[in-house]
């Protein structure tokens, strides 16, 4: 800039440039700056909680969420305010894109076989764990492009309250779509079961045929009742 070079990024840059920082006693992600290889100060960037974070996280833990994990490129100090104030236990900090990737990659390894890891981001640096994860989250509003595309289920209005309202939405849906089947088939097998005893007749097959259906259809409409959060 007017011809001196500007240095700005983490700790780690400074140190690669062979710069000596200053201890910046604020909490958020901090920009150390430095003009000529001189240091000039840092920048503090600090995202402010949402309202509804804390409820988000409690409504998880009362939907049947066993483990939330927070994964962030904040510093440790930062992560850490953070964690304290949605009462999250776990949590990594200081990860580059390609560390959440790796995190990600060792939770899939080690959960319990039938459960599901579910991740939710919002930036272009989360997009590669969207796609890594068995169902990824973003936020549409304010979400990058990146991320929208590379996830399984957007949350338009970035409210994170949703987030628990979406698990509820899915396991309706699946457990209606498992009533439908189950019902389908038995009903179809306790059909063909008493025409080959001699039993059946037309109105039974009919029954079978249009009857399960619209029963079907009446059960699935259930699936649309869902109580605002």
């Amino acid at each position: 800039m007017d011809g001196k070079p500007v240095a700005a990024g983490n700790d780690r840059l400074m140190a690669h440039l062979g710069i000596p920082t200053k201890t910046c006693p604020k909490s958020g992600t901090i920009v150390h700056t430095a003009i000529e290889n001189r240091y000039a100060g840092s920048i503090v960037i600090s995202d402010r909680l949402k309202e509804t974070s804390a409820q988000a996280i409690s409504d998880l833990r009362q939907a049947g969420i066993t483990r939330v994990i927070m994964l962030t490129g904040d510093t440790k100090q930062t992560a850490e305010s953070v964690a304290a104030q949605l009462s999250i236990s776990d949590y990594r900090s200081e990860l580059l894109p390609q560390d959440k990737v790796r995190c990600v990659e060792g939770f899939l390894a080690e959960k319990p076989a039938g459960t599901t890891l579910a991740f939710v981001g919002d930036g272009i640096n989360d997009a590669p764990v969207l796609s890594r994860a068995d169902v990824g989250i973003a936020m549409g509003a304010l979400g990058s492009d990146a991320a929208i595309e590379a996830a399984d289920v957007v949350i338009m209005d970035d409210n994170p309250v949703k987030i628990a309202k979406a698990v509820r939405i899915a396991r309706k849906c699946m457990r209606i779509v498992y009533e439908n089947i189950f019902f389908a088939i038995g009903v179809k097998l306790l059909c063909l079961f008493l025409s080959a005893i001699g039993l059946g007749n037309m109105w039974m097959a009919v029954f079978a045929d249009v009857g399960v259906m619209v029963l079907a259809v009446l059960n699935a409409i259930r699936a649309l009742m869902v109580k605002n959060c």
